[in-house]
């Protein structure tokens, strides 16, 4: 079978006729704005009075230049399992919509108001599906065809392509290159949807106001916020015994060796999360002997939400330790000392003096603890990655649902993040006006 690659060139010669440039779209009535009512699911759309609507919608972001099942059609994008598809090919300076002559009944491409209204169909359809890619400006040109094959951006493209029951559009260049550089020849990307009868899409108004902020909260998933404070909750406690533990014997330790368990207690707090993340990683990852013994035993550590709780303990463990070992540091040593001479033991005076004298600075460094184990994303992404409803903490979320393009579901998890975080400081406020006050009535 010869390819379309093959014959592109007298395609060109032949076809030149072929693409419709939008027949009456200057006319009163192809220029009207059309009230388009878009689907929840962005699959559907309805223009009310329209002698069509649409179904089906989807969006090809990228095609495919090899064959399909053995057959050379040049770049193609598959468009379903029917050929009476409607395909917009966006391009940078222009939009092909083809309309096959099969939905002529109800959207016939030479009727200017069908143009113009399946040209508001699939911008609000397009619109509604961009999710950070971009969507069709408003005052790019669009040109309608029903021909299966059109000369168009310099390309020979042939809709409605059989490949064992599976329909493509295909092109090629129409200077037949043999090597065509399909990163600039390319669509931006293709639009593809079915024409319907108006009343087989059942489409309601969206909601608007307090209903469509509810609905919006609603639909989003809430396992993020659970992760978080799941995790928080776990590594604040390990946070809390292991930084007051540390502060208190690294005290009882030589000044040298004091200097070295310092170091390495307080790294995790000038270290970029992301390196702490990679370390991690490399002392734990499948491949070392920690990360091994943990598989063998059942429990694997990595991409799984126990890493999650030993990343944010890593990285906020450094501000546990810091304060306390300051806290302890600042009571009077004489006072200590007469404690022994009463007899008392190191955990007794550990216990029954140094935290009660030191509580205000140990509760904040754990509130502050707490605040950093909550914001913690890079050390969290290395070592237990992004899996939803268990390692999909509130900041994974937030990167991961940008990236997507689901901006209003990252700044509703902005929110809840800032709203934590003016909490934390609002409880450390509050509890240092509390304890300056209590200071200042004893020291009266």
């Amino acid at each position: 079978m010869m390819g379309i690659k093959h014959i592109s060139a007298l395609l060109a010669l032949m076809l030149s006729w072929a693409l419709v440039p939008a027949p009456a779209l200057a006319d009163d009535a192809a220029e009207r704005t059309y009230d388009v009512i878009v689907s929840d699911e962005g699959d559907a759309a309805l223009i009310e009075g329209a002698t069509f609507a649409v179904d089906g919608f989807s969006r090809a972001q990228k095609g495919s230049a090899n064959e399909r099942d053995g057959q050379d059609i040049g770049y193609s994008y598959y468009t379903g399992s029917s050929p009476d598809a409607v395909v917009a090919l966006v391009f940078s300076d222009g939009v092909l919509c083809y309309i096959p002559r099969s939905v002529h009944a109800l959207c016939d491409v030479q009727d200017a108001t069908s143009c113009a209204q399946m040209r508001a169909y699939v911008t609000s359809l397009d619109a509604a599906a961009d999710k950070g890619s971009g969507s069709i400006p408003e005052d790019i040109p669009w040109s309608f065809t029903s021909d299966e094959v059109a000369v168009a951006h310099g390309l020979v493209i042939t809709f409605s392509v059989d490949v064992e029951g599976r329909f493509y559009v295909g092109m090629v260049p129409a200077d037949a290159h043999d090597a065509p550089d399909w990163t600039t020849l390319r669509p931006d990307y293709a639009d593809i949807l079915t024409v319907v009868e108006p009343g087989s899409v059942q489409v309601r108004a969206p909601a608007e106001g307090l209903a469509a902020f509810g609905e919006f909260l609603a639909g989003i998933d809430y396992s993020p916020l659970w992760v978080t404070l799941k995790t928080t909750g776990c590594a604040i406690v390990l946070i809390f015994v292991l930084g007051l533990a540390a502060a208190y014997l690294t005290m009882r330790l030589p000044k040298r060796a004091q200097g070295i368990f310092d170091t390495i207690f307080t790294i995790p707090m000038v270290l970029p999360p992301t390196v702490c993340g990679f370390v991690l990683l490399l002392l734990l990852g499948r491949n070392t002997a920690v990360g091994q013994w943990f598989i063998d035993i059942g429990f694997p550590l990595i991409f799984s939400w126990p890493a999650t709780v030993i990343a944010a303990t890593i990285v906020a463990f450094p501000l546990m330790y810091r304060s306390c070992r300051g806290a302890f540091e600042s009571l009077d040593a004489n006072m200590l000392d007469a404690a022994r001479t009463l007899g008392w033991s190191d955990m007794r005076i550990f216990f029954r003096l140094m935290i009660p004298l030191t509580w205000s600075s140990i509760a904040a460094a754990t509130v502050l603890a707490f605040a950093r184990a909550l914001g913690e994303f890079g050390a969290t992404l290395f070592l237990a990655g992004n899996y939803v409803g268990i390692t999909r903490t509130i900041p994974i979320a937030i990167y991961f649902e940008w990236m997507s393009g689901n901006t209003d579901v990252a700044i509703f998890w902005t929110v809840v993040i800032l709203l934590f975080s003016f909490a934390v400081i609002l409880f450390i406020n509050v509890w240092d006006r509390r304890t300056t006050r209590y200071r200042k009535r004893s020291d009266g």
